[in-house]
């Protein structure tokens, strides 16, 4: 495989640079790249910035001085203009996740199956509301885990309640205050990632609400905050370390001129811990 722009795959994230660092998915997702990248004398560069302007701004300097040899797009939203814009710029990428963009191949995971499983999983304990704190709304992989619980959700005849947040501590907090002011209040919640569920275990501690006496906690991508947290939290988990294995083979084969296929994440898991029990009697 040759490997222009100095064996670098651009990885390009569009948020805090704080919340970055303490977010577990991409740190493993980029340790999975690296293993797989390593024997072809590759390595991944990572960069942060403020917007999506930046971000394009990102693309076209890479095109322009031939600093990586392909790219990785995270994080895609409806009607994303990436795609078309890499497209332009004849930059070489690979997309984690599903997108209408026929030229790229694609590594994509089965958000709203496992958003089925954990729904069935609360309803075979009893729970009958459910409620969740989600990721960005805009987000494709958002909106298919939204599609699915509110599909599972009506066949069983479960009431669901949704609250956005962006993936902090503090959207985690937020989100499980709302949901308890909520008539009627869940008796279990999903949150969209590790770092709000746990943020919202610690306030439901402090509020003396016992989990999972009181109410249950599901987490979408397990991660050791999961393990580490009081009680441990049950998540929803993908191997995000074998993700980024796909990514990088995926990227290794478009740069060897392999026509754009779609290639299975790795499967949904569910491990059962300690956060999750039957509804509450009284």
């Amino acid at each position: 495989m040759p490997a222009p722009g100095g064996g670098l795959i651009g990885l390009v994230l569009t948020d805090s640079a704080a919340r970055v660092g303490v977010e577990p998915f991409f740190m493993e997702l980029i340790a999975g790249m690296e293993q797989a990248l390593a024997a072809h004398g590759v390595t991944v560069l990572l960069l942060v910035v403020p917007d999506l302007d930046a971000e394009l701004a990102t693309y076209r300097r890479w095109a322009g001085d031939r600093t990586v040899s392909a790219v990785v797009v995270v994080n895609l939203v409806h009607d994303d203009v990436r795609p078309a814009r890499l497209a332009e710029l004849g930059l070489p990428a690979v997309l984690a996740g599903r997108a209408d963009a026929p030229g790229f191949a694609r590594v994509v995971t089965d958000d709203g199956g496992a958003m089925t499983e954990a729904v069935e999983l609360l309803v075979s304990l009893g729970h009958r509301a459910i409620g969740r704190v989600s990721g960005p709304a805009e987000l494709v992989h958002t909106a298919e885990r939204t599609a699915a619980m509110f599909a599972a959700a009506g066949r069983h005849g479960v009431r669901v309640h949704i609250v956005e947040g962006d993936y902090s501590a503090e959207s985690g907090v937020r989100g499980i205050r709302d949901l308890l002011a909520g008539d009627p209040a869940p008796t279990a919640v999903i949150f969209d990632n590790d770092v709000m569920a746990v943020a919202a275990e610690q306030e439901l501690s402090r509020a003396a609400i016992a989990v999972p006496e009181q109410i249950s906690l599901l987490v979408y991508d397990d991660s050791p905050l999961c393990e580490l947290a009081v009680p441990p939290l049950s998540a929803l988990s993908i191997d995000v370390h074998e993700h980024g294995i796909t990514l990088a083979r995926a990227l290794l084969a478009a740069l060897d001129g392999a026509p754009p296929v779609e290639h299975p994440g790795p499967p949904v898991r569910i491990f059962h811990r300690a956060s999750t029990g039957p509804v509450p009697t009284t």
